[in-house]
């Protein structure tokens, strides 16, 4: 398999001058992303133990800029559909195949559903498909689920066509082991209502990431009710089109989360394939 940089954000990319789009090299979507960031204010209702934004210094709440969004995804995708992006030095010693752009991801530096102009966001990027300016391209949002019952989220995702994909976090199986990694007065409860009732509309990817804290693996118990909490996804009539099981694979702010041994999410996807039926994927 050929190894995957690290993401590389517009900060990173020396004269670029983005804000609002950036690139990733990513795992789970074999390839180049192009990311959207719905959060460039850093609001979040989560403040995982895993995660790379400091939560201490989000700047208040702010929507996206639609026309900036508009020019930087246009100049982003000139870039990354006409091979240009090697000239940037982040991408010289790339290889070809990974350069390869796979999706449009909704994501960023905080919970996309909180984004107050959500809807005009995704309108915004389906809009760029649909110019046909540049070869087609899949959009995913990679959500927390909290926000998937909103009025202006459900009708933002109602632009969205069958072959884009929600990914929808579920780290845990109990509401203590959410409290835990995700770090939220978010009930568990919710998280599933929300996944639920969109997955019986359509197809829901689970993301599912296990850290290392303090050294220590998941509890079984965890990892029990965890399985537990798929099975009755799938039973309440959630389509649930694969399970991704993974790890924190960039540096976190908290310094007492490490990542899990591949063995350990090897097992762990095991188990979802065999006790709830569902496909499992590890990255």
């Amino acid at each position: 398999m050929t190894s995957l940089p690290s993401t590389h954000r517009p900060a990173e990319q020396k004269g670029a001058g983005r804000s609002l789009v950036y690139y990733m090299i990513s795992q789970r979507a074999r390839g180049l992303s192009i990311g959207v960031n719905m959060n460039p204010d850093g609001r979040c209702n989560f403040d995982c133990v895993y995660c790379e934004i400091d939560r201490r210094h989000c700047r208040g709440e702010s929507g996206v800029d639609i026309a900036r969004l508009r020019e930087e995804l246009d100049n982003a995708l000139e870039l990354a559909t006409t091979g240009r992006l090697r000239e940037l030095p982040a991408y010289r010693a790339t290889p070809s195949d990974l350069l390869e752009l796979k999706e449009v991801a909704l994501s960023g530096d905080g919970e996309p559903t909180l984004c107050p102009n959500f809807r005009e966001v995704v309108e915004g990027v389906v809009h760029a498909r649909a110019a046909r300016k540049w070869p087609f391209f899949k959009i995913v949002l990679i959500t927390n689920a909290t926000g998937l019952n909103l009025p202006q989220v459900r009708s933002g995702i109602e632009l969205l066509i069958s072959c884009d994909e929600i990914w929808a976090k579920l780290d845990a199986g109990t509401q203590r082991g959410m409290d835990l990694v995700n770090r939220t007065d978010v009930r568990i409860e919710d998280v599933m209502e929300n996944i639920i009732s969109l997955g019986r509309e359509r197809a829901v990817i689970i993301q599912s990431l296990f850290p290392l804290l303090r050294g220590e693996e998941p509890p079984a118990q965890e990892i029990d009710a965890y399985i537990d909490r798929l099975r009755e996804l799938r039973d309440a009539g959630a389509k649930i089109g694969h399970v991704q099981v993974y790890s924190a694979h960039r540096p976190a702010v908290h310094s007492d989360c490490g990542h899990l041994p591949l063995r350990s999410l090897s097992a762990i996807a095991r188990r979802v394939r065999e006790e709830t039926g569902l496909k499992a994927e590890v990255f």
